[in-house]
């Protein structure tokens, strides 16, 4: 998912936790960012990460650098938090969907190394696990042009989700839940975000290697870029000091959240629910992948630079079809991340929400600048409607002035704040 000036992505279903974005009409946040020192650009930031606590959210990370040896971090948190962990901007966080650049990344590896094709069809490598699986290929699945329904939005994901039901899943499992449902359209007809894609992908990773997405996402990924806090969650484990993630209570949730997506299991917490602790293993290659910004930026200086892949991969990676009806040149998805062209500069992104954890990770084409903005709360952009608009308008306005702080650049004032 992509969060920026002039586009917002977000999700609307408590079974999208992984991330289904859904663009919405241009809305730049006048944003008081105006450029100037690293001390003002701090300052502006801070002032709102703290409106955006004050909106709600039980805390914000953001980590902001400008590819020129200045880095803004800032942590602002609940006061009602603290008894629970002080947030650090090294704290490990569930980055949810922003795990589908770090799978894309491992397929295009394998791509690199003759084992895969972008053309291969889902039938040659899961036989009979996905109707019309001879029609669609591994780049479909990539860049979520399918057709397959979405398997968060099944009702049986729900307990799951909520942290009631603690089994892990499998990417077979997960896609197996996908696909009983009818296909959304034909193969390669349309464009629409669908978690089962990398379920299947989850799957045929573990097909063509023998080996986990886990223990892929370690050798391949973290281990050669010494990324020590980012690793592929397989259950309620956690490696190092993490943010806690809160969703509100029953008795808190706004009414307009269904019955079904209102009660998370974990302690309670001043009207909040702690579900740092419920099992994200149902996320899968979709979204259980753990990391901190730090480790993030590293990963796109990696990617962007071509440390990762071949140059002929990276070009595959970046090559998109367009996310909106009509607007050709507009938005954009790749192989496992977004694009957009934003009033400071062009960014390539991926946003990730699971429960208890919202996050935007963004860079500029060469991957030299970077930001991140991590917020320690998920439903509010699930069901942006239900809640106070306030909490969205701040949420926007920040990660707009977090990007233009990126390319050093003030964001754009006088524009419209809904």
């Amino acid at each position: 998912m992509l969060a920026a000036a002039g586009l917002v992505v977000t999700v609307d279903q408590p079974a999208q936790a992984v991330a289904r974005p859904v663009a919405t009409p241009n809305a730049t946040p006048a944003a008081v960012f105006s450029g100037g020192t690293e001390a003002q650009q701090t300052a502006q930031l801070r002032q709102l990460a703290r409106k955006l606590v004050a909106a709600g959210a039980p805390g914000v990370i953001v980590r902001v650098d400008d590819g020129r040896g200045r880095v803004v971090r800032i942590t602002e948190q609940a006061p009602w938090t603290t008894k629970d962990h002080r947030l650090g901007v090294g704290d490990e966080f569930r980055m949810g969907s922003n795990t589908k650049t770090m799978m894309a990344t491992l397929v295009l590896q394998l791509v690199g190394e003759g084992r895969l094709a972008l053309t291969d069809p889902v039938e040659k490598w899961l036989p009979g696990h996905v109707p019309n699986g001879q029609a669609i290929t591994l780049r479909m699945l990539l860049n979520h042009t399918s057709g397959l329904f979405d398997y968060t939005e099944d009702t049986t994901l729900w307990p799951s989700i909520l942290g009631k039901d603690r089994r892990t899943w499998t990417s077979e499992q997960s896609l197996a839940v996908g696909v009983q449902h009818d296909p959304l359209f034909a193969p390669g007809t349309k464009w629409s975000y669908s978690n089962t894609n990398y379920a299947a992908v989850g799957a045929i990773l573990e097909k063509v290697t023998g080996r986990s997405p886990a223990d892929l996402v370690r050798d391949r990924i973290a281990r050669p870029l010494g990324l020590k806090h980012t690793y592929f969650a397989t259950d309620s484990t956690w490696h190092g000091h993490h943010a806690r993630g809160y969703e509100p209570d029953e008795a808190h949730m706004p009414p307009g959240v269904p019955a079904g997506a209102r009660d998370y299991a974990g302690p309670h917490r001043a009207g909040h629910v702690d579900v740092s602790d419920n099992n994200p293993s149902w996320a899968g290659a979709a979204g259980a992948v753990i990391s901190t910004a730090h480790d993030w930026a590293r990963f796109y200086n990696a990617l962007m630079s071509g440390k990762l892949l071949p140059a002929a991969q990276l070009a595959q990676m970046r090559t998109t079809v367009p996310t909106v009806p009509g607007q050709p040149d507009g938005p954009g998805y790749g192989l496992g991340i977004f694009t957009a062209t934003t009033p400071c500069g062009t960014v390539w992104a991926h946003e990730g929400g699971i429960p208890g954890y919202l996050s935007l990770n963004a860079t500029d084409p060469t991957g030299n600048r970077t930001a991140s903005i991590l917020v320690s709360t998920e439903a509010y952009s699930e069901y942006p409607n239900a809640f106070p608009a306030e909490i969205a308008k701040a949420d926007q306005a920040l990660k707009a002035a977090a990007i233009c702080a990126m390319f050093d650049k003030p964001a754009p004032t006088g524009a419209p704040t809904g």
